[in-house]
């Protein structure tokens, strides 16, 4: 019988995004000249949108994944990526009302990192892994854990 492993409240704090240090506002969230020509809003984006896909191309590399309610991100952050494309920060409430965009933005973000899923050899390596260290640790939340790192 399968048990639950998080509790609501673990999950949603796992989906969401976490506080954010002064460190990592500056290491994650500074747009490039390329990362600006890639939000550019002559490929027929409004400032929601720009605001929304730059939000998700500094997101990604901060935490490995983007919350599916990215108008939840810090309001430090979205105020700094705001400025920095010049639009308002209020902008990121009108960003992804169509689920359809934050799925099609992710999928041009991760192709213009360079990411993509992972292979059958690299989820053969992960399995390997994490039956090594399930021999040794029984608790299911330290193994999420050596996961996330791994």
């Amino acid at each position: 019988m399968a048990t639950r492993v998080f509790a609501d409240e673990e999950l949603a704090r796992l989906r969401g995004f976490p506080e954010i240090s002064r460190e990592e506002l500056y290491r994650f969230f500074k747009l490039t000249p390329s990362d600006l020509a890639f939000i550019a809003p002559g490929r027929g984006r409004g400032p929601a949108d720009r605001l929304g896909l730059s939000v998700a191309l500094c997101t990604l590399p901060w935490l490995g994944f983007v919350p599916a309610k990215v108008s939840t991100a810090p309001p430090v952050a979205v105020a700094r990526l705001a400025s920095q494309l010049d639009v308002d920060a209020g902008e990121i409430g009108s960003y992804g009302r169509r689920a359809q965009t934050r799925t099609d933005h992710l999928r041009l973000v991760a192709q213009y990192l360079g990411w993509r899923g992972a292979g059958t050899m690299e989820l053969k390596e992960l399995d390997e892994f994490l039956l090594a260290r399930a021999m040794e640790h029984d608790s299911p939340t330290l193994l999420f854990r050596l996961v996330c790192e791994y």
